[in-house]
């Protein structure tokens, strides 16, 4: 199971960062991924890491202003969020997948890797 941690509330324009970590076990070299929904909205892919390499893949809107990184030592990947907006509200959570394109294609049913945690950004 993977928990993810580091939410809260900020301003437009402020930064927070997400922590992921995986109880029991390692990454196992999967892809960790970071997906998100917000209120009335379908769940989106955010960003993914391999974290056999640490080659990183972003949907379109999160590129230049997300950062996914991972620490195989502490079995956690990290999303930096700069210069986040209102319509970044959402729940974040973290999940695992054999691949990142396909996770931020189609990621899982929020909820099913574990709790999300809530981001919310004030205009």
């Amino acid at each position: 199971q993977l928990q993810a941690f580091g939410g809260g509330l900020v301003q437009a324009g402020g930064s927070l960062k997400l922590s992921c970590t995986a109880s029991g076990s390692d990454f196992n070299n999967l892809a960790i991924g970071w997906f998100r929904q917000a209120p009335g909205k379908e769940h989106e892919g955010v960003s993914c890491i391999r974290s056999s390499d640490g080659r990183q893949y972003y949907s379109d809107s999160m590129k230049g202003r997300f950062t996914v990184s991972i620490d195989n030592t502490k079995n956690t990947v990290y999303l930096q969020m700069n210069n986040l907006k209102p319509e970044d509200t959402a729940v974040y959570y973290c999940a695992a997948d054999w691949s990142c394109p396909s996770f931020l294609q189609s990621p899982p049913v929020p909820g099913s890797w574990g709790q999300g945690t809530q981001v919310t950004v004030s205009s």
